[in-house]
This record gives C-alpha cells, sequence and structure tokens, in this order.
C-alpha cells in the first residue's frame, strides 16, 4: 500500500510535508495524487518542510520542482526535526456552506475555449460556457445560457451543490468528487432549464419545471 506514503500537515508556518520510507517512484506518484485531491485548497500556501528518512538531495530537489513548477505552490523549507512534524495537527478542510445563501460571483461574458473562472462561493455565469472553457466552485454554478464545456461546483467536497444551465449538454459536469456519466446515443434537447444533483452517490439530470401557481 502506497496511499500512506506522503502525508500533508500544517500549522500557521505553512504547509510540512513527511515522507516515509519507499519506492521513490511511488513517492512521487503519491504526492501528484495527494496534490490533485487538495486542489485549491493550498492556493497561497507554501511548504515549509519535506522530510523523509530515504530521500536524497536530488529526490528532494525533483519533490520541489513538482510541487513549484506543476502546482504553483512556494517552497521554502525551513529546518525541522521530524519528530515535531510527526506532532503537527493539520486543521480539517472545511467545505463551502453557503450554497443557499453565500457569497455568489456574477460573470456576464461568454466563457470561451481555454478560459476558467473560479469562485470561492457560487458562480453565476450569464452566457454560455463553449467546448473548451472551465468553470469551478466550492458552490453552486448556475449559467444562463449553454453549458457546453467543464463544470465543477462543490469542488471543495460539498456534494450538495448544484448545476443549472438553459441547456445543459457539458463535457465534462462534477459535482464534488463524482462525475456524471455521458448517457449513451443522442441527447434530445430539453425545452426547459436542467438541474444536475447528486443522489445515492451519482449525478441525477432533471428537468426543471416551473410549478403552476
Amino acid at each position: 500500500m502506497s496511499q500512506g506514503l506522503v502525508t500533508f500537515k500544517g500549522n500557521q508556518d505553512g504547509i510540512y510535508i513527511f515522507v516515509k520510507e519507499g519506492s521513490f517512484q511511488k513517492i512521487r506518484e503519491q504526492l501528484e495524487i495527494n496534490l490533485k485531491k487538495a486542489g485549491s485548497f493550498f492556493k497561497g500556501a507554501k511548504v515549509v518542510s519535506i522530510k523523509g528518512k530515504e530521500l536524497s538531495f536530488e529526490e528532494k530537489e525533483e519533490l520541489k520542482g513538482i510541487i513549484i513548477n506543476k502546482y504553483g505552490i512556494d517552497v521554502d523549507e525551513i529546518d525541522i526535526l521530524e519528530e515535531e512534524v510527526e506532532n503537527i495537527e493539520m486543521p480539517q478542510i472545511q467545505f463551502f456552506k453557503g450554497i443557499e445563501d453565500g457569497y455568489t460571483k456574477f460573470v456576464r461574458a461568454t466563457v470561451r475555449s481555454g478560459q476558467t473562472i473560479e469562485s470561492e462561493g457560487n458562480l453565476v455565469v450569464i452566457g454560455d460556457v463553449n467546448p473548451g472553457g472551465v468553470v469551478i466552485a466550492r458552490g453552486n454554478i448556475v449559467i444562463v445560457g449553454a453549458l457546453r464545456g467543464v463544470a465543477h461546483a462543490g469542488c471543495d467536497g460539498n456534494s450538495e451543490a448544484i448545476v443549472v444551465a438553459f441547456y445543459l449538454h457539458p463535457t465534462q459536469l462534477r459535482i464534488a468528487n463524482i462525475i456524471a456519466r455521458k448517457p449513451d446515443g443522442e441527447v434530445e434537447l430539453s425545452k426547459w432549464p436542467e438541474i444536475a444533483r447528486v443522489e445515492e452517490g451519482a449525478v441525477l439530470i432533471e428537468t426543471y419545471l416551473p410549478k403552476n401557481k
């Protein structure tokens, strides 16, 4: 099992990466898996220590290069004993909980191919999201137009988030860590807006029908 080879811990000083003994190739792979899972959680943070009994100077430099160049996280390594790293408590990730009445970012533009729009809360795009465009939010995503690109709502893990669009035909749609599966065959165009939400561990897409008063 290689899952425990790399662990992240942190305090007010920054992130501490503790590496246990094992194959360097597996250590490098596990580091990348952990960084991908963290998403934007470590945005603006810095690594203050990389420790491991089996890391040579060259191996440590390779890991630092991945952290800096591939994931954009600063590395400002300081000297610290491994025993001190073991005692550091990592604060738990808090999901964005303002999906009912929290912070919302509005974008009045079409998200074109190659563009990425992110929000620390909910996201409303008044326009289309074209193929190749990406929208990411910790809360809900509402597209007042067509969603043909990539949408990731609840990106910090909140599976209560939803994705809504007037025309919902994304390249990829994800809520929390759950990816919607594309339906087989031709997709019939809906005359009404559609809502994507998580139900029983899967993404459910349903038509929004206004209720008669």
